[in-house]
């Protein structure tokens, strides 16, 4: 069985992680948002690709599960010595990556390469797809003014109030090399429980992908659990942005797209209402989506896949 996996953020990464554990093993591609990628220190970060590939290699920091094991911080204690910003934290093992990128990047190579062969360098069999090689920084549109998200995210704590969102220079991207083609090919396509607004919609945005999409069964995992975000401003940002943070706004916001939804086992009361949204046109899971180890998120993506192999058979 082919999947391509829509991720970004921890709750992305730690589903496709699971999808890419289980036995018998899936053919997996994991397309992920960089939207939040940016320049830090003259280097390219690119937070959402590095926390999937470090999760998918078994390397994540195992408490925050983005970032790297064993990680330790004296370059950034220095850089705070010196008077450096110290609001985006890079352990030294993370710098490793974002050197070896930002030297390619500026030779030339396109991300996608990069991350191909960082893959490979780690051992993961998966395939880990940035959604373009084009840049498409995510700014957040807030009472504070316009800001480049990750000031937003972790300069600011997402404090501001949004009220909106730009994928700058989206319309002109393209989808990096294998995206549309690993879609084309896939018996399911599975969005990730990542923020909707921030994860998601930029991977939708680039053209071509959300048209390639329509033709397939997609599947989405909802982010929000009895009303709030597991980790993450999502549920604050659908208050904001004028919405109920629910499971079922999450549903409404992929109507055009999915053909199934799994939320958790705390929102059945839910079930009526995204049905009814749907006209009945949408099978519904419930399920245990809270992922607090391993072994949770093998268990959720098992579900998921079971769930994905009926609406195979029945649509």
């Amino acid at each position: 069985m082919k999947i391509v996996a829509l991720a970004g953020g921890v709750g992305g990464a730690k589903l496709a992680d699971g999808i890419y554990r289980l036995i018998p093993k899936v053919e997996l591609t994991v397309i992920v948002n960089t939207g939040d990628d940016f320049t830090h220190f003259g280097l390219n970060i690119s937070p959402d690709p590095d926390t999937v590939c470090y999760n998918l290699a078994g390397m994540e920091n195992p408490e925050t599960v983005w970032g790297r094991g064993s990680e330790q911080w004296e370059t950034m204690d220095l850089v705070k010595k010196l008077g450096g910003p110290d609001w985006f934290s890079l352990g030294n093992r993370d710098l490793a990556t974002h050197l070896e990128r930002t030297r390619r990047l500026n030779e030339g190579e396109p991300l996608s390469k990069i991350t191909c062969d960082f893959c490979e360098t780690w051992g993961i069999s998966a395939s880990v797809l940035p959604m373009t090689d084009d840049l498409v920084p995510t700014l957040v549109k807030t009472d504070q003014g316009l800001l480049p998200f990750q000031e937003y995210f972790v300069k600011l704590g997402t404090k501001p109030e949004v009220n909106g969102f730009i994928f700058q220079d989206v319309e002109s991207a393209k989808p990096a090399p294998g995206v549309l083609s690993e879609i084309e090919k896939a018996d399911l396509v599975v969005i990730c429980p990542s923020n909707p607004w921030v994860s998601i919609a930029p991977i939708l945005s680039v053209p071509g992908i959300m048209e390639a999409l329509k033709r397939k069964i997609v599947l989405a995992v909802s982010p929000i659990i009895g009303g709030e975000a597991v980790r993450g401003p999502a549920a604050k940002m659908y208050e904001e942005m004028g919405l109920q943070p629910s499971a079922l706004s999450v549903a409404e916001g992929y109507d055009d797209l999915i053909t199934g939804f799994i939320l958790d086992q705390k929102d059945q009361a839910l079930i009526k209402d995204i049905v009814s949204s749907f006209d009945g046109q949408i099978w519904i899971l419930q399920a245990d989506t809270w992922m607090k180890n391993r072994q949770d998120r093998i268990r959720l993506a098992g579900e998921v896949v079971i769930f994905g192999n009926q609406l195979i058979k029945e649509v």
